[in-house]
């Protein structure tokens, strides 16, 4: 999102007196294991795809899970039930980071910078005074010590005021200072820490199982960040860690974007054995380990192919990491478009151009901030199929995945006198060196199955109907 510089000097201020009272700011690179690699969601014009840490085992690892996913405009939203009574907080899924949070205060909850998000029913909160489990977590706990990234477990409990002896005798039970949580492009959030009973779903609709004593983020004030998240990293605040399921894995069909707010169909997520189970049709390329963001999803890039043309050379650190852990291709369900380093991006630019012979629209890509937008036919205002190139992104172990046109190729608006503009919705990657060469964004992963085999440390694509998929697990609203 566009912030003028007054605004954003006036913003940062008031961020950094609330974080300073509490002493507990977490920069983004103090601890790899928490920092959140999700981009920035931008705002266009149009209205299309915005793009923008006890036990572990209270649920068995050989258990299965079903969730819807609802579709919106820049990601996909998991329902949580929390709380006793339960209450019912949307949040996205976020496979590029580790905290789950929700929005806390039925009327306090602030959200700065978020104007576009004021009138969105999408925004529900969570009150602990309405739930009979929650409770503030303590300085102690593993989570704490995760959140606040110290090296040192006796920190948080320090500033939580706890007496020398009681540090030594382990028996301090003050609560859990504050904490910040960063994203990348300046997303920011500070809460507490709360713990309360969380109930999801088993393989049947009907099944339902407690995780008493979920942890997570409860939050009273952000910067561009207007709803919850379900962290699906791999650190010990993750959801599928608190569940149990690192040792298995998970898996989601994202629904087509033309599905999004649709409130009668949505996305299925599996986690447990039906996540992982063996399938013919699915190809697996290996899980990267990042030296840097160790907890983070990354794949390995060697080539993009448009139609029957080669691509030009793909960079080695779209595969490869440097001596610092800078590199490779994270895969993100938080992150709305695929984004690729220059040069390669703009030689991707060339061999679309190259191949395609529509007229133009610039005047869109100016309004949109889209690098490729074509005017189409449509014959009686309708859009069909159109002659675009395919797109086959090559990751590393022979893994080859053709993109559904849909992914890449966009309408901006319905047709106009037989003539409509699509946009192809690829970014560049910002100009760094620090982080990922690359994100592989939930746009891009619409219609195909993605497997998140954790046992094996790989990841699987087959392209499928998500619609289909959804409808054969129930996940239809009659």
């Amino acid at each position: 999102m566009a912030t003028s510089y007054s605004t954003t000097t006036t913003i940062l201020l008031f961020l950094l007196i609330s974080f300073f009272s509490f002493n507990q700011i977490q920069a983004g690179n103090r601890n790899p294991n928490s920092v959140v690699l999700g981009l920035t969601r931008s705002s266009p014009t149009f209205t299309i795809p915005k793009p923008t840490k006890y036990s572990i085992k209270r649920l068995s690892q050989a258990s299965d899970m079903v969730e819807p996913l609802r579709a919106v405009r820049d990601g996909y939203l998991l329902t949580l039930n929390i709380g006793t009574p339960r209450q019912v907080i949307q949040v996205y899924m976020d496979t590029g980071s580790d905290l789950t949070w929700v929005p806390c205060g039925n009327l306090s909850f602030d959200c700065l910078d978020c104007d576009d998000y004021r009138n969105n029913k999408l925004i529900g909160t969570f009150s602990t005074s309405y739930s009979s489990s929650s409770v503030r977590d303590t300085c102690g706990s593993s989570f704490c010590i995760d959140i606040h990234s110290s090296d040192n477990s006796f920190d948080t409990c320090i500033e939580a005021g706890c007496s020398l002896s009681s540090l030594l005798k382990a028996t301090c039970s003050r609560p859990c200072p504050s904490f910040a949580y960063s994203y990348g492009e300046g997303g920011l959030v500070t809460g507490t820490l709360t713990r309360d009973n969380l109930r999801v779903h088993g393989s049947n609709p009907d099944i339902t199982k407690d995780l008493p004593r979920f942890s997570f983020g409860c939050v009273g004030s952000t910067y561009r960040e207007p709803i919850g998240i379900a962290g699906f990293g791999r650190g010990v605040l993750s959801l599928p860690s608190q569940l149990g399921f690192l040792q298995k894995g998970f898996s989601h069909c994202f629904l087509a974007f033309k599905y999004a707010n649709n409130q009668s169909i949505s996305s299925p997520l599996f986690m447990g054995d039906i996540a992982v189970s063996s399938n013919d049709n699915i190809q697996f390329t290996p899980m990267l380990k990042s030296p840097m963001f160790p907890n983070y999803y990354y794949i390995g890039l060697e080539a993009i192919t448009v139609g029957d043309i080669s691509s030009a050379r793909v960079p080695l650190n779209l595969r490869e990491f440097d001596s610092q852990g800078n590199g490779g291709m994270l895969i993100d369900s938080g992150t709305t478009y695929t984004h690729l380093p220059e040069p390669f991006y703009s030689q991707l630019l060339s061999m679309l151009q190259s191949a395609i012979t529509y007229p133009r629209a610039t005047d869109v890509e100016t309004q949109t901030g889209f690098d490729l937008c074509y005017r189409v036919p449509c014959p009686n205002n309708r859009f069909t199929t159109d002659s675009f190139p395919s797109i086959t992104f090559h990751f590393l172990n022979n893994v080859s995945l053709v993109l559904p046109q849909a992914n890449y190729f966009y309408a901006m608006s319905a047709p106009i006198n037989s003539t409509g503009v699509k946009c192809l919705l690829f970014q560049s990657m910002d100009d760094s060196n620090y982080g990922p060469a690359g994100v592989f964004g939930n746009f891009q992963q619409q219609n195909v199955e993605v497997v998140y085999d954790l046992e094996k440390e790989r990841i699987g694509f087959q392209p499928m109907d998500c619609a289909a998929a959804a409808a054969s697990q129930g996940l239809h609203k009659k």
